[in-house]
């Protein structure tokens, strides 16, 4: 198991009320994303442990790219992650964010 850990500025929380959410699940080659609301607004944490060591660059990368696109304000993020692709990664990312601003 290999543990990450992001910490990312924004410019302002995210949106909507919900105090947490859940989006994906981790089994064949997928992962599962917890969202919570608990961080201080301009604030963003994501905590990810995956089975696939050596792509922190990635990870890295994806999580970014996930900052810049929701400005996720405001949230502690784990990630369990099964092997899932990039793509998928920012998939779970971007539904949970949407779930919270629901």
């Amino acid at each position: 198991m290999e543990k990450l850990s992001f910490r990312h500025t924004t410019r302002r929380a995210l949106p909507g009320a919900r105090a947490q959410a859940i989006t994906g699940v981790v089994a064949s080659g997928d992962l599962e994303v917890l969202l919570e609301r608990v961080l201080p607004a301009t604030e963003c944490m994501v905590e990810i442990e995956t089975a696939i060591r050596g792509y922190a660059e990635v990870w890295d990368a994806v999580i970014a790219d996930f900052v810049a696109r929701a400005e996720p304000g405001g949230l502690r993020i784990t990630v369990n992650d099964g092997g899932a692709r990039p793509d998928t990664v920012s998939l779970r990312l971007l539904q949970g964010a949407r779930l919270m601003e629901a």
